[in-house]
């Protein structure tokens, strides 16, 4: 069996020329969520010399005068964009299991009866591209790290056609002699460092280490890289474990903030976008987290960052119940003599639906009836009628004028948001009804 290796290329530009051809062969840059900075250029872009994680104040100028597109991110396209990549790739595999690994990118177990695996990605690569019009390489080879640096390859020479294969020793030693060990799956900055320092360049260099010089230099990930560079298959798929990870939504602002009312609607958003992401895996906070911090470039100003956690009394997954204490853990860090650039939202000490267990004193009936409140929210708000058009009031007009994001509905410039006051409703069921209508 061969592993596969899917990576969109240059997956947010790709997108937006997805529903922008104008934007096709021209230097594209895209902004993270706050326009704060370069998180995806085109080739074009690359070319002139921009580079990703550039913050935008200072590569303005340069960008406005070789005429980049410069946009604002579209994370909620994005995110559907990176679903219909992985369904399509999941509809041509064999039994139809993929291994999702990031927003653009997913592993594929390449059986030895599908033929040769060549041909095969190919054709994934003609078929997405035809599915979906986001352009992917793909890299074959026995070993999920040998995909990462096949894929590479693929997405560097286009006389791959969009698939390149590591099937033998001749090509598994060409390959790693031509990779830099900075750029192997594994290996992070500071150990790519090490090796600099220590005489080892290239991947082929760190894979000939014996396995006693790898044990002294690295953990037991370390050496799993370094097995599988050496053709050894060993870093399985593992189903993701929710317990314990955390969920954190966070934003920089357009102008500083000094006013509490302004800085708590900004924090509830926060934390209504972070339950949401909670409520898809299924799972319940027993903690939630407030941090804020000022804007580090103003020198002449005075300097503060602070954090606050609150225990939640029961695990939760609400909206409404992560706002509150959102607003609590809030008033604990804000200082009023600072103005705030950034602030953010965690959900912590995850447990899932299975493991969650209420106290003795809890209300049952509470419980059930802000499951199924948050249950109609969320299906109106994915749905394609009018997404993210149910906020709750305490989050004010949203994050719009305060980052520069709109959440208007498609085809309706002059739609609203609809508050709703989950406090007031005693029967979310007809809450749906009435919003349906």
């Amino acid at each position: 069996m061969m592993f596969g290796l899917a990576d969109c290329n240059n997956f947010f530009v790709s997108c937006e020329r997805v529903f922008h051809p104008s934007l096709r062969d021209k230097p594209v840059i895209v902004l993270s969520n706050n326009d704060g900075c370069a998180v995806a250029l085109s080739n074009e872009a690359k070319a002139l010399g921009f580079k990703r994680g550039d913050p935008y104040f200072k590569i303005r100028s340069d960008a406005e005068r070789h005429g980049v597109a410069v946009l604002s991110g579209s994370h909620r396209m994005y995110g559907d964009m990176s679903r219909r990549v992985m369904s399509t790739l999941a509809s041509i595999v064999p039994d139809g299991r993929i291994e999702v690994y990031s927003i653009d990118e997913c592993f594929i177990n390449i059986p030895d009866t599908i033929g040769d695996p060549l041909d095969f990605g190919r054709y994934a690569v003609r078929t997405v591209l035809r599915h979906t019009g986001i352009p992917i390489s793909l890299g074959i080879a026995p070993t999920r790290t040998l995909a990462k640096v096949a894929a590479r390859f693929a997405k560097k020479y286009p006389g791959y056609k969009g698939a390149c294969i590591i099937d033998t020793e001749e090509k598994r030693l060409r390959a790693l002699r031509l990779t830099d060990v900075s750029d192997v799956w594994g290996i992070g900055r500071r150990s790519a460092a090490r090796l600099h320092c220590s005489g080892v360049n290239t991947a082929l260099e760190f894979a000939s280490l014996s396995v006693g010089q790898i044990r002294g230099l690295f953990s037991i990930t370390g050496e799993r890289t370094w097995r599988e560079l050496n053709g050894e298959p060993c870093i399985v798929h593992e189903e993701p474990d929710i317990v314990n990870k955390t969920i954190t939504s966070s934003r920089s602002f357009i102008t500083d903030i000094r006013d509490f009312e302004l800085l708590r609607q900004a924090v509830c958003s926060f934390a209504a976008i972070a339950g949401r992401k909670l409520r898809r895996i299924h799972g319940y906070a027993r903690a939630v987290a407030v941090w804020v911090a000022t804007n580090r470039f103003h020198e002449h100003e005075p300097q503060y960052s602070n954090s606050a956690e609150i225990m939640l009394p029961e695990a939760a997954d609400d909206t409404p119940t992560l706002a509150r204490h959102a607003t609590e853990a809030l008033r604990v860090v804000f200082r009023p003599e600072f103005a705030y650039k950034r602030a953010g939202f965690t959900v912590t000490r995850i447990v899932s639906a299975d493991g969650m267990q209420p106290s003795l004193f809890a209300d049952v009936d509470d419980i059930s009836r802000r499951h199924r409140l948050m249950s109609v929210v969320d299906s109106l708000n994915e749905s394609s009628v009018a997404p993210d058009m149910i906020h709750l009031a305490s989050e004010g007009p949203g994050l719009a004028p305060l980052t520069g994001h709109s959440h208007k509905a498609p085809d309706d410039s002059t739609a609203q948001p609809l508050r709703i006051y989950p406090e007031l409703i005693s029967d979310p069921d007809s809450l749906g009804k009435i919003l349906r209508s």
